[in-house]
């Protein structure tokens, strides 16, 4: 697959870093949080003999430009649509992945320029149990070296207790959430209360366009209640549910969602519906 473009954007002169394979009607991939464009990789290989393969780095992620602002979802769903506008896209499916499952549906209800949705384990259903659950990821965030300190102190405790690996993984989010703003900016919000109402369910019975819905049964990070919710309320959206599947939805089960998206596009850019009424 082709490295990473930059391209530059008129407004604020973000860069926006994509890539883009194949030929044809444009897919617009988004991915999901603490995640980068490249997570698509496998999937855009299955499909881009078909479609025009476009994955981006949204704003505050990968190698797009990082500014140390309040990120929210009117921001990247604002970064989108100038990376559409750059790249003179007429008419887009957007396929976007937990956070930017999120994403797609906020600028299918802005813009006018959506052909189709396709939606893996989508973010962006109010969860009032997030604050709670999410609590303990706290201390990864405060801005003292006293935390890097009792990680480094608690290293030899946890391969005591074969949690090595745990471990690794929490020292690994607390230096990605210090060098990446936007995942920060996301958390800080979200394990707010008062700050956690950034979403789209109230509005989403607006769109009227073939959206496909797609939840791994095996998911622990999205609750199956949050997609059903998505097909629920867009009007004749499918809803699929992918047997022995977890969250990782690109990067884990392309094969298996590749011929999913293939027959929906198949059958719903015959008659591609543009708006939200």
């Amino acid at each position: 697959m082709d490295q990473k473009r930059q391209l530059l954007l008129p407004q604020h002169s973000y860069q926006a870093a994509y890539t883009e394979v194949g030929q044809g009607e444009p897919l617009l991939f988004l991915h999901g949080f603490m995640g980068e464009s490249g997570c698509w990789r496998s999937l855009m290989t299955l499909l881009q003999p078909h479609y025009r393969c476009i994955s981006v780095d949204l704003l505050g992620f990968g190698e797009s430009s990082k500014p140390h602002i309040r990120y929210d979802i009117a921001t990247l769903v604002a970064f989108v649509h100038q990376v559409v506008e750059s790249l003179q896209l007429e008419s887009v499916t957007l396929v976007g992945h937990s956070l930017g499952g999120w994403v797609a549906a906020a600028y299918a209800l802005a813009h006018r320029d959506v052909a189709a949705l396709v939606l893996l384990a989508p973010a962006g259903i109010r969860d009032d149990s997030f604050c709670g659950r999410y609590d303990h990821l706290r201390p990864l965030l405060w801005q003292t070296p006293v935390v890097d300190w009792l990680f480094w102190l608690g290293s030899p405790i946890a391969r005591l207790f074969n949690q090595q690996t745990m471990w690794n993984q929490l020292r690994w989010f607390r230096r990605e959430l210090n060098a990446q703003p936007a995942p920060r900016s996301f958390l800080l919000d979200r394990l707010r209360p008062e700050d956690a109402i950034d979403t789209v369910e109230q509005e989403i019975h607006r769109l009227q366009l073939p959206t496909l819905v797609i939840v791994g049964e095996q998911d622990e990070t999205i609750p199956l209640w949050h997609c059903q919710t998505y097909a629920n309320q867009i009007a004749n959206a499918r809803l699929h549910l992918l047997a022995n599947a977890d969250h990782a939805l690109p990067q884990g089960h392309a094969r298996a969602i590749a011929p999913l998206i293939l027959e929906f596009l198949h059958h719903s850019l015959e008659t591609p519906v543009h708006d939200a009424v």
